[in-house]
């Protein structure tokens, strides 16, 4: 029973870091470059209306919180196992993307809602505020910290797979 709770903690650790890691790249390589291309109406208009949509159980539960507790779930249930040290760092660098997003974006995000409509309010101040060139930055420090921990929850699963058999 403890081997079926330490494969299905440690592969739902891995499908939530590979999703919530593919959200920060897509921002990184297509949604802030497409915005960065915008005027300011539409920056502000479209950066609330992709905010507002992510803000979802999907995203939050399966992939921002999901990745967060189902690795803790999958280091302590791999205590002393081959796959430990490479879940560990892996929860390192996601507790790193982590605080990066909570400290960092979140608060940017939050502000441009709370801006409120674009065609109510100075959309070129809003802007500025936003700082897209801070947020962008430390997006790419998530994808820089979330794309390699995925990649060690993979090797983890594999080595994990060849101790149980």
């Amino acid at each position: 029973m403890m081997d079926v709770l330490r494969t299905l903690a440690l592969i739902a650790a891995t499908i939530s870091m590979g999703m919530v890691s593919s959200v920060f790249a897509l921002y990184a390589h297509t949604i802030m470059p497409g915005l960065k291309r915008t005027d300011d109406r539409t920056f502000v208009g479209a950066f609330q209306s992709i905010d507002r949509a992510i803000i979802n159980p999907w995203f939050i539960g399966g992939g921002f919180l999901g990745a967060l507790l189902f690795t803790i779930v999958a280091a302590a249930t791999q205590l002393g196992r081959p796959a430990f040290l490479w879940i560990v760092v892996a929860l390192v660098l996601y507790v790193v993307t982590f605080v990066i997003t909570i400290a960092i974006n979140v608060p940017r995000n939050d502000a441009i809602k709370a801006a409120g409509q674009p065609d109510q309010i100075d959309v070129a101040a809003v802007r500025q505020r936003f700082d897209e060139a801070r947020w962008a930055t430390f997006n790419l420090v998530r994808v820089v910290t979330s794309v390699p921990a995925f990649a060690l929850l993979v090797w983890a699963l594999i080595l994990h797979g060849r101790s149980s058999v």
